[in-house]
């Protein structure tokens, strides 16, 4: 049996120094990893899968964009990302979009024993619209159960989007809800909730009530630990998969295996699109950047940056080029992505555009105005820190100083509107887009439209594609809005964001693990979005 938890929290401050500090040689420190229970599992996730602050509550953000393992939702999507039924048995919708009636399970029982009804479905959602969490739920008016089985969804706007809503809420107990529910959640999904540590692990297990299929693992204890200290107890035997940084792809540790899996993660630089004029937001943060709100120093940085030198230096390979953030969706736009790391044609745009280096430093400027701006990062996510680093690296090849600077998200909020920032944003809800480039989507103290971009083309399609029911005439206009051959937001248009890449989510892994077909990673990793078809062998 593997050692307690309490032991290796304790024991890893003693290992630690000593295993991390091998891990420049491949083969130094190999060691066997400890067998376990057949049926139980413990994995340690950092940085992107972290211990929820708010705790496991689906009304504010728990499960947004991963299975949140303790929930249902009522609808899920599989390994090729494909919408299916989970708790819902089918829906409809009315022939304007605002009226959406969703039938469920009849079957189902919380953990507690209490069945699950359209009440508790129609609580879930008015409540989460009324906390305005992480799901974006402005176009909910009011959700009511019509009977047991039936909940009727009302929108104040008829976005067809609506059904990826449904599937990442979980549904919580109207009966058991309260402003503690999320340090002892409740709900009807595979795994219940026994009792969480903070600081330091959530042990769950299996729901034996279970509608769906029985997992493999019957007790799934969740650590939170730091990448480093994730992959010294890998090394130490103490857990099963840890999630680690690209850096440590090539380590080899006996017994372990390295999975690397892609993602529609992407990240990317935003461009403050307004010059500064003196113009503060309602909380007084300056609105307005005078150097990237010229679109040549935006053209300029995404033709000249060479994004697979990015991710081959600050993602040690672990990525792919991204041009315009959803590039690996169904809706994202071919046409809008170009040949990069042309040195010369970026100098030609600026030149062209009056940015000279008339002193001979090596920065052009403009009109007495320097091509230098800072980009902030948070400095716990490496990637990020990493990228902008090698950003500034490549800028300066064609005459653009770029400041890289490790901020918190406090401050981050007061700079935003006027400094550029290394974001992350990663969906396959096509909403996210929306809520990116749709001018009326800015909404001061969020990050929607943090850019405040304003297109009026842009917006047509944007519109068109969030109402179309027709998913082909939707990719159709989600795509233009990227570029239709005229305009759009992508670098052959507006160049509204610097994307450089979509990054992989690594992972250490016992060899005897047999991870089925994973999902597509989204923004924040879903490791154990089929958790259902692990098993060992």
């Amino acid at each position: 049996m593997k050692r307690s938890l309490s032991l290796l929290l304790m024991g890893i401050l003693i290992i630690g120094a000593v295993m991390i500090s091998g891990c420049t040689d491949n083969n130094a420190g190999e060691t066997d990893t400890e067998v376990t229970g057949a049926d139980e599992l413990t994995a340690a996730v950092g940085t992107h899968g972290g211990e929820p602050a708010a705790g496991f509550n689906p009304i504010t953000g728990w499960g947004y964009n991963h299975e949140p393992l303790i929930q249902s939702t009522l609808f899920k999507k599989d390994s090729n990302a494909d919408l299916i039924n989970d708790l819902a048995t089918g829906y409809t919708v009315s022939e304007d979009g605002l009226v959406w009636t969703v039938k469920i399970r009849d079957n189902v029982k919380f953990h507690d024993g209490v069945p699950l009804t359209a009440k508790d479905v129609a609580f879930t959602f008015n409540t989460a619209a009324g906390a305005a969490g992480d799901v974006d739920l402005s176009m909910l008016e009011k959700a009511t159960a019509i009977n047991d089985d039936t909940v009727e969804f009302k929108l104040n706007d008829n976005q067809a989007t609506f059904i990826h809503k449904l599937s990442v809420i979980g549904i919580v107990p109207e009966h058991a809800y309260s402003e503690a529910y999320g340090q002892n959640p409740i709900g009807s999904g595979p795994y219940e909730f026994v009792q969480w540590d903070k600081g330091q692990q959530v042990i769950l297990k299996a729901n034996p009530d279970y509608y769906g299929q029985q997992p493999y693992f019957k007790k799934l204890t969740i650590v939170y630990m730091e990448a480093d200290t994730a992959f010294a107890a890998a090394k130490s035997g103490q857990i099963d998969l840890a999630e680690i940084p690209s850096s440590y792809v090539d380590q080899k540790v006996k017994g372990m295996k390295v999975v690397s899996l892609d993602s529609v993660d992407a990240r990317g630089i935003s461009f403050p699109m307004q010059p500064n004029t003196g113009k503060k937001t309602k909380d007084g943060y300056v609105i307005g950047n005078n150097v990237t709100s010229d679109v040549a120093i935006r053209k300029a940085l995404n033709i000249g940056i060479d994004r697979q030198a990015l991710i081959d230096g600050a993602l040690n390979g672990q990525g792919q080029e991204e041009f315009t953030g959803v590039d690996k969706a169904p809706w994202g736009n071919k046409e809008a992505i170009f040949k990069d790391g042309d040195l010369d044609e970026a100098k030609k745009i600026l030149k062209d555009a009056g940015w000279v280096d008339t002193d001979g430093d090596g920065i052009v400027e403009k009109d007495g105005q320097k091509a230098e701006f800072t980009v902030l990062y948070t400095p716990s996510a490496q990637e990020r820190q990493a990228l902008a680093v090698s950003v500034s690296e490549e800028a300066k090849k064609i005459g653009i100083n770029i400041k890289p600077e490790g901020a918190s998200w406090d401050k981050i909020d007061t700079l935003a509107h006027s400094t550029p920032v290394v974001f992350g944003y990663g969906s396959l809800d096509p909403t996210d887009m929306y809520l990116k480039y749709y001018s009326k989507s800015y909404n001061p103290g969020s990050y929607n439209n943090i850019i405040m971009y304003n297109n009026s083309v842009v917006d047509q399609y944007l519109r068109k594609a969030i109402t179309s029911t027709d998913q082909n005439i939707a990719n159709e206009n989600w795509q233009l809005a990227a570029w239709d051959g005229e305009t759009g937001f992508s670098p052959k248009g507006d160049a509204t964001w610097l994307w450089m890449a979509t990054i992989n989510y690594v992972y250490i892994v016992d060899e005897d693990i047999d991870m089925g077909t994973p999902k597509i990673q989204p923004h924040g990793a879903d490791i154990f979005g089929n958790i259902l078809e692990w098993k060992r062998m």
